[in-house]
């Protein structure tokens, strides 16, 4: 197969923490014939990486320049504080950040929480990343701040983590260029929003009106009386008046338009809508 030949890609940047697998899944399952390519990069990077074209779409963190790219924020993630496990902290399930005001608080160069003012007592240096920074944390030199999933991420058998109540959180959106909405972007939309693969935009709309293939009000049209047919069935030819009240299958349409069809009860007479034969 030549290069020309090859199907068509479709390209998903995402940044550390977040796990698309489940969307990567129904992707491969609705399109197997568009291939998804995936490529993680540094949330620092990751709207450089939509606008350059190198990605159709990104999972990234907010916020983004919204004038150059869309976003459809998809999770708010808790803050949490690494710490040994053998840190005073683990006594409680929840902290505050005053509760950790005492100590060197890591804040590495790709930190990805938005702080009016660091928490803690600084270091004396910024780790270059946030991988170096729980690597501190190990030998006990501070503790670091960082989303859920981060803490997951990184994981170690000697570090364990609590909610910090009253931290910044992140917030994790889907995002892709002003410029280049795609049907392939729409349909990776639908499939991240939970839509159906038949409620996906954008995809052969059914036409107005249609359900099952027919068109809403045509039975009624078939059954509804002649006009000439109409006089035999009022409840008039008895010599009552034929304004009662329907039963629940004349409301219902199902017995034609007329008031006073069969069915209806008149005033001067008993139930049943035909005269009797004398």
């Amino acid at each position: 197969m030549t290069g020309s030949e090859a199907p068509p890609s479709f390209r998903l940047a995402y940044i550390p923490g977040v796990t698309p697998d489940k969307w990567v899944r129904i992707w491969n399952e609705r399109l197997p014939d568009v291939p998804l390519a995936l490529t993680q990069v540094p949330a620092a990077e990751a709207a450089g990486v939509l606008l350059g074209g190198d990605a159709d779409v990104g999972l990234v963190r907010l916020p983004v320049d919204r004038t150059v790219l869309s976003a459809i924020p998809l999770y708010t993630e808790t803050t949490v504080v690494l710490v040994p496990k053998d840190h005073l902290v683990t006594a409680a399930d929840e902290v505050t950040v005053g509760d950790i005001a005492d100590e060197i608080v890591l804040h590495p160069l790709d930190d990805v929480l938005d702080w009016e003012r660091l928490p803690g007592r600084p270091a004396l240096e910024r780790p270059a990343t946030t991988a170096d920074a729980v690597e501190l944390v190990a030998a006990g030199i501070g503790v670091l701040l960082v989303p859920l999933s981060l803490a997951r991420l990184h994981h170690r058998k000697d570090l364990t983590y609590r909610t910090v109540a009253d931290a910044p959180e992140s917030s994790v959106a889907l995002s892709w260029p002003e410029d280049a909405h795609t049907d392939r972007v729409e349909d990776f939309i639908g499939i991240v929003r939970g839509r159906t693969v038949n409620s996906t935009r954008g995809r052969q709309p059914e036409p107005a009106g249609s359900k099952g293939g027919r068109t809403e009000g045509a039975p009624s049209a078939r059954r509804k009386p002649a006009a000439g047919k109409a006089g035999g069935r009022t409840g008039g030819a008895a010599g009552g008046k034929s304004g009662g009240k329907q039963t629940g299958s004349a409301r219902r349409g199902t017995g034609g338009s007329h008031r006073g069809a069969s069915g209806g009860k008149g005033k001067g007479g008993g139930r049943g809508g035909r005269p009797r034969q004398r």
